[in-house]
């Protein structure tokens, strides 16, 4: 059973939950730009038959506070580092989703000591060496403003999955979106913090043995970027999801959740569903 809990962050409160289990590691979740902790979906289901599973909603949505903006990855980490200190968790295992990758990385960069391992899906280093924002979703933000509101979500849903996603989907995850709908200041707030982050090849420091995760078919964030991340990651290895979209997760839980656990309990098998090479255009 799920429990809710507050974390302060020097006078920030940050909300999340727990789902332990007597044999799980602690792993935390964190999620991107627009999504609180729900926002994990039927991933969550998946991995905390395994786990103990950690998950945090960003400063700026759900439950947490949303200061004044902008915010940044390295004060976004800081929130993670307060949730490990309010259960008493000296390290953990930590997965983070898209601006949620970054977040991980900056604590895994900047607080090693905190992180056991490390998984990233779907996420970038960030800086002049990533790869841009995919065309269709630059069109796409060019014309979300000119759209109905729900309309505009719906078109940016169906935009962060894979191009054999049931409709179906999108209409679950618009409803999630419309259930918990994000303030427009904290979203602005948060997508500074994903669209200035730079890693500065500070990827090369982490020590956390590193699962890197990615659709083949994101077009949200770019596929180049999660082997830019492999590259530059001394421990770590590379997953695609074959067709996956940018929220691979919501489309193939199974598959995704198989790598996580296989990769947070020690293992090296890339798991069902996925593969290590070519990966996209190969």
């Amino acid at each position: 059973m799920a429990t809710a809990r507050i974390a302060d962050n020097d006078g920030v409160r940050i909300a999340y939950e727990t789902h332990p289990r007597p044999d799980g590691p602690w792993t935390v979740l964190v999620h991107g730009l627009g999504y609180p902790r729900q926002g994990w979906g039927p991933l969550v289901d998946a991995l905390r038959g395994h786990l103990s599973l950690v998950l945090v909603d960003n400063r700026g949505i759900g439950g947490s506070d949303v200061p004044e903006g902008p915010y940044d990855a390295t004060q976004m980490a800081g929130d993670v580092r307060a949730v490990l200190d309010d259960l008493g968790i000296g390290a953990a295992h930590v997965v983070g989703t898209s601006l949620g990758g970054m977040i991980a990385q900056e604590l895994a960069i900047t607080c090693p000591e905190r992180v056991d391992r490390l998984v990233l899906l779907a996420s970038t280093p960030g800086g002049d060496a990533a790869s841009p924002i995919p065309e269709p979703t630059r069109s796409l933000l060019a014309e979300v403003a000119q759209l109905e509101p729900l309309e505009a979500l719906r078109r940016l849903v169906a935009n962060a999955l894979g191009p054999d996603a049931d409709p179906a989907l999108v209409e679950r995850i618009v409803r999630l979106r419309t259930d918990t709908a994000q303030s427009t200041d904290g979203w602005q707030a948060q997508a500074v913090a994903g669209t200035t982050y730079d890693g500065g090849g500070r990827e090369s420091a982490i020590t956390a043995p590193t699962l890197v995760v990615h659709g083949t078919h994101d077009v949200v964030v770019a596929p180049a970027n999660a082997t830019l991340l492999d590259e530059r990651i001394p421990d770590s290895r590379l997953a695609w999801i074959e067709r996956g979209g940018h929220l691979a997760f919501w489309e193939h839980p199974e598959h995704v959740a198989a790598l996580v656990v296989d990769h947070l309990t020690g293992g090296g098998a890339t798991g069902a569903g996925a593969t290590t090479a070519p990966g996209p255009g190969g």
